[in-house]
């Protein structure tokens, strides 16, 4: 069951080239970096911010990052941070929001492309989000090659019935059931490789 009252129709975002945030821009942001639980604040989020959401944007290594930055470690392991306390996933959400701030409209693509990135720690959960919430720039490939659980709850009762109508068909039958029941599993899993290109813009 969805969490929000209904899923967001899908949409791709405008494609924003990264410039540095603006003073309005850094303002909006940094109630969601408010720092919490030990280490040490941080006193430049927007540097920070800045470095991100460059890394982001052109789509390739840490490592890629120009020095004037900092070290790319640095800013990976703060984005990784951020991951993993959600802030990207709420962001995400907000922008999707019908009456999001402007400020957020403004910046969809980069939080897209940041939240995209951090798929790789969110995993199915932030596959799902990103569905449910219609962003499709945030997911990793087209929707229709990614898991998705909402379509297995669509299916299952469906398969179920297939299967127990084979109970006691031709050997024919059986077979041509056990091929539907195999699609509708790599259709609900999603594929294993997708090609680089095929990502949304």
């Amino acid at each position: 069951m969805s969490p929000y009252p209904h899923h967001y129709p899908p949409h791709l975002t405008t494609a924003l080239p990264w410039r540095p945030l603006a003073d309005d821009e850094a303002q909006a942001l940094a109630p969601y970096f408010i720092h919490q639980g030990s280490g040490r604040p941080m006193f430049d989020i927007r540097a920070r911010l800045d470095a991100i959401f460059w890394a982001v944007t052109h789509n390739g290594p840490w490592k890629d990052l120009p020095a004037a930055f900092g070290p790319a470690d640095t800013a990976s392991r703060q984005f990784r941070r951020w991951a993993h306390k959600g802030v990207w996933s709420q962001l995400l959400k907000h922008a999707a929001m019908p009456g999001a701030p402007p400020i957020l409209r403004r910046l969809e693509h980069w939080l897209c492309r940041a939240f995209r990135r951090a798929l790789r720690i969110l995993k199915l959960p932030g596959i799902v989000l990103a569905r449910r919430l219609g962003m499709e720039s945030a997911l990793n490939a087209p929707a229709f090659m990614l898991p998705d659980p909402d379509l297995s709850e669509t299916l299952l009762p469906l398969m179920r019935r297939m299967a127990q109508a084979a109970i006691g068909r031709p050997f024919g039958t059986i077979r041509a059931v056990c091929d539907a029941l195999k699609s509708c599993h790599h259709l609900i899993g999603g594929r294993r490789r997708i090609p680089k290109c095929l990502a949304p813009p």
